[in-house]
């Protein structure tokens, strides 16, 4: 069959168009993923961003604030900024909190705003906690940075500015002094990320995420503990991930311990509790997979507050 010059130009020129359409969904795809629900190394001391019914469960008014610099000196990697805060009312049955998260990635920011309350049955020396979430992302797309090969391309002429996208999600949690053990979904919702005349890629929408966590501590002697942790992720369309963590705690004041994050990173955790209100953590992951070549590595800054006297019968440090 003949093709004229003019039909082959258009035809190549809807590959590239197509071809940057692709490239666009699959970076947000990929990102989306691993990053929609922000990854945290020190997530077994932020566990609220990742299960509501976490919410009141160090018996006292707790904030954790954490920055994260994901595979630094890569171009458009992730950086992530949170803060949660979240304490028992006085009927202690029921908790409160809430959380900020902003997350960026290439041309996308997404800025969470959540609230969080858990309902929690006393169960001797333990507690079972059910956690609802609810909020909404505020999406935001730099579609004009993508220099598009046409000018006057009507789908990157603008930019997404603070699209909301409401969601909400749930959580179980059973826990003690000594150990945790919860599943939790903190999006339900599928909505749609950008509209308009695009392809119909699966990846223009958030992703549901599931979540496991489990952790226990051990006494080895009197001044050295043992807190060995788990957490596996389930993302719609994606393999599942699992974070191991070991965790030593000295003298009730000096954690330190290892992560290996399934075929992907590995890194080391530091944390220190200053006294019975503050403490100061970091975390360090290098990667493994291709992106190491072009990556120094991943950096996590966390700071706690525990912002006044815990209820009678906790003590400090709290090990979850």
């Amino acid at each position: 069959m003949y093709t004229s010059n003019d039909d082959l130009y258009r035809n190549i020129k809807t590959t590239m168009k197509n071809s940057l359409y692709l490239l666009f969904f699959l970076l947000l795809g990929t990102m989306a993923q691993a990053q929609q629900d922000p990854l945290f190394t020190q997530y077994m001391f932020n566990t609220l961003s990742i299960n509501p019914a976490y919410a009141g469960s160090a018996n006292m008014l707790t904030a954790t604030a954490i920055y994260r610099k994901q595979w630094v000196s890569f171009e458009g990697a992730p950086t992530t900024q949170t803060v949660t805060v979240h304490a028992p009312l006085r009927n202690e049955s029921i908790s409160v909190g809430g959380s900020i998260v902003n997350d960026s990635h290439g041309p996308v920011r997404q800025t969470g705003l959540y609230a969080d309350i858990s309902y929690r049955l006393f169960l001797g020396k333990s507690k079972l906690a059910f956690g609802l979430k609810g909020g909404l992302n505020l999406f935001q797309a730099n579609l004009v940075d993508l220099n598009p090969l046409e000018a006057d391309d009507p789908a990157f002429a603008a930019n997404i500015s603070n699209k909301p996208l409401p969601n909400f999600g749930f959580g179980i949690l059973w826990y003690s002094e000594r150990h945790i053990l919860g599943i939790s979904a903190p999006k339900l919702l599928t909505n749609k990320l950008l509209d308009g005349d695009l392809p119909d890629f699966n990846n223009n929408k958030e992703k549901q995420h599931f979540f496991f966590i489990a952790g226990y501590v051990w006494d080895i002697n009197p001044y050295l503990k043992f807190k060995p942790t788990i957490m596996v992720k389930g993302v719609d369309g994606a393999p599942p991930g699992m974070d191991v963590t070991a965790n030593f705690l000295l003298y009730d004041k000096f954690w330190i311990g290892g992560m290996y994050r399934w075929e992907d990173a590995v890194g080391a955790l530091l944390q220190y509790e200053i006294n019975n209100k503050f403490r100061i953590g970091y975390s360090y992951d290098y990667t493994l997979s291709d992106i190491q070549s072009y990556s120094s590595g991943s950096h996590e800054i966390m700071l706690g507050f525990d912002l006044y006297k815990p209820i009678a019968g906790d003590k400090s440090p709290r090990y979850f």
